[in-house]
């Protein structure tokens, strides 16, 4: 016979009998072979059970209370509420059941890219695109800073899309005017995330200089050249013999 979890319901507490404070609990048993167990409980002593096969309540009142078991649970209607507690056992285990054989999904936690949506020119308006993806399920908060400060202005949230696998991406977005020496940072939180990840990026704004470029183009096109002049020389010659 295996028994589910019990539903236990602490009901008072009080002083009635001492001045130490003093707890009952009912108690509700819902066994897999249909079988119902109420019971009430002081402070961890089983005082009263229901029998539903005699249709009637059974005492155990411990020996150091001297009051009549019925004057004192008469008011609380103890064998009503144990019948309708019988009649939920059956929806609670079927719902108990159900849940052991389907459990909660696993939660998958997000991967993050940082990067600017256009090349990146000094002083030209850009946006920086912080890419959330491979998530479940799908709630999500990014935070952003510039130069270790929160930024909140021009940032925006996409809707969250769907992917094959059943997980979601999503786009954050920041929009920035490159300056050389900052440094941005998207943060992303996930309830499958121990901790929060954060993506770290910086403008590059050097630029190499033209000189080598043009020296070896230049370089490139004499050897062109040369190769063609002794081409012509060779086949000038060999015409003339």
């Amino acid at each position: 016979m295996k028994l589910l979890p019990l539903v236990i319901l602490v009901l008072n507490s009080f002083c009635a009998f001492s001045k130490i404070p003093h707890e009952i609990v009912y108690v509700v048993g819902c066994f897999q072979n249909c079988m119902t167990d109420v019971q009430f409980e002081f402070d961890g002593e089983k005082i009263l059970y229901v029998d539903f096969e005699k249709h009637e309540i059974e005492y155990k009142v411990p020996g150091f209370i001297e009051l009549t078991p019925s004057e004192v649970f008469g008011d609380m209607n103890v064998y009503k509420n144990a019948i309708k507690a019988n009649k939920s056992c059956p929806l609670a285990l079927a719902y108990l059941i159900i849940e052991e054989k389907s459990p909660p999904e696993a939660n998958d936690p997000p991967e993050n890219v940082l990067y600017p949506s256009e090349d990146v020119q000094p002083g030209v308006e850009n946006s920086l695109i912080c890419f959330v993806n491979n998530f479940y399920p799908p709630s999500i908060k990014v935070n952003w800073t510039k130069n270790g400060l929160p930024v909140s202005e021009g940032v925006s949230l996409s809707r969250y899309y769907p992917n094959d696998d059943q997980t979601f991406h999503q786009f954050a977005t920041l929009k920035f005017t490159p300056r050389e020496g900052d440094i941005y940072s998207c943060t992303v939180e996930h309830s499958a995330l121990e901790r929060p990840i954060t993506k770290i990026w910086e403008p590059d704004l050097s630029y190499p200089s033209i000189g080598p470029d043009v020296f070896c183009g230049g370089g490139l096109a004499l050897g062109f050249f040369g190769v063609a002049v002794g081409t012509f020389l060779m086949v000038k010659g060999h015409h003339g013999q």
